[in-house]
């Protein structure tokens, strides 16, 4: 498509131009010319140039400029001659060609597109209108992924996914922030969550052991129409922050597991703070140490069972009966109550959910 564009616009300029100008690929070979014969030669005498190619360069009786994208010469001008002249058709040309690729590309690119979408950048009624024109199918099965870079790394994050995934007919990778990539992913089935996690997890090792980074992966829901790709994308999204206030040693975390974290995420936390006076009346949240809070945390993760809790914490069962009863002194909530055991574990949740959101009145 670029050849016919580049074409379009050289023809238009051949008579503005008393020269011969044309547009060569990253292969030396001339896609663009005002002079249709040449069309198709391969100018060796810059091939090998052109990919470290910044400015212009003189060669075979012509000048040619590099035309950019993203820092990289992907195309470059020529321009018959090797004068002042010359080197500035040739700038004239490349930064002409240069912005109407940019405006083409966002017009028919579908990785802008899709960016579009996830935005909220373009209208529903659009949506379909613009599947059309780029022969997008609107009706795959496609899941988001929200990729987090938690660590520095030489290589630019967008590049890492983008070598991960190169399929960029079923694949986009989209770059929403210095370190947030977005890849959204065709998939066979609504329900494949196996599937999708494993993915997950073959990104998160992936860039771990070759790039010696860390990432977080928010996952949104699968969706089976385009325009709900928004809805995932703002899924993942929550995943990722949700799973960074009740989730912390995980890496990778799916919007389909929040469970209740998802739920109290969404609390105003005014009403929180009314939750938490309710359940402990004289504050006596604050009152429990560090060690009563592990004694806790061990015996909700052994389904309140206390001879598997002692075990695991290597004490008496007596002594955790006596920790227990400490609790129930301090809260007026027995842990081995399931009511008063539930109602103890959200308490927790809301907690530390407003340790990392402040209270706003």
């Amino acid at each position: 498509m670029s050849n016919r564009l580049f074409q379009g616009i050289v023809y238009q300029m051949r008579d503005a131009v008393d020269r011969v100008i044309g547009v060569i690929d990253e292969g030396g070979v001339v896609i663009a010319c005002s002079d249709l014969v040449r069309i198709g030669e391969t100018k060796q005498e810059v091939r090998d140039e052109l990919a470290y190619m910044t400015a212009s360069v003189t060669a075979g009786g012509f000048t040619y400029y590099p035309v950019m994208n993203n820092a990289k010469a992907e195309y470059a001008v020529f321009v018959e001659g090797e004068d002042n002249i010359a080197e500035k058709y040739a700038a004239v040309l490349s930064i002409s060609l240069s912005n109407i690729k940019s405006l083409y590309d966002e017009k028919y690119d579908k990785n802008s597109f899709i960016k579009n979408i996830i935005l909220d950048n373009i209208l529903p009624s659009d949506i379909y209108v613009k599947s059309k024109e780029l022969r997008f199918n609107t009706e795959e099965v496609r899941v988001v992924f929200l990729i987090r870079f938690t660590d520095k790394t030489d290589v630019l994050p967008l590049d890492i996914v983008q070598n991960i995934f190169p399929d960029k007919t079923k694949d986009y990778v989209i770059g929403v922030g210095e370190k947030d990539i977005v890849l959204v992913k065709e998939i066979k089935t609504l329900s494949d969550t196996k599937k999708i996690e494993k993915t997950a997890k073959s990104i998160a090792d992936t860039i771990n052991s070759e790039f010696f980074t860390k990432v977080s992966i928010g996952i949104g829901t699968a969706v089976d129409n385009i325009k709900d790709l928004a809805r995932s994308y703002k899924e993942a999204q929550v995943a990722l922050e949700v799973g960074k206030v009740f989730d912390t040693d995980k890496s990778i975390v799916s919007y389909d597991n929040l469970g209740i974290g998802r739920l109290i995420y969404q609390l105003p936390t005014t009403l929180c703070e009314m939750f938490l006076q309710e359940v402990f009346k004289n504050g006596s949240l604050d009152s429990l140490d560090r060690e009563t809070l592990m004694t806790i945390q061990c015996f909700f993760e052994n389904n309140l069972n206390v001879s598997e809790t002692s075990r695991k914490l290597f004490v008496h069962r007596n002594t955790l009966v006596y920790r227990l009863e400490k609790i129930r002194k301090l809260t007026g909530l027995d842990l081995r109550e399931f009511d008063h055991a539930i109602t103890f574990k959200v308490a927790l949740m809301v907690k530390r959910y407003l340790t990392t959101k402040p209270v706003k009145f």
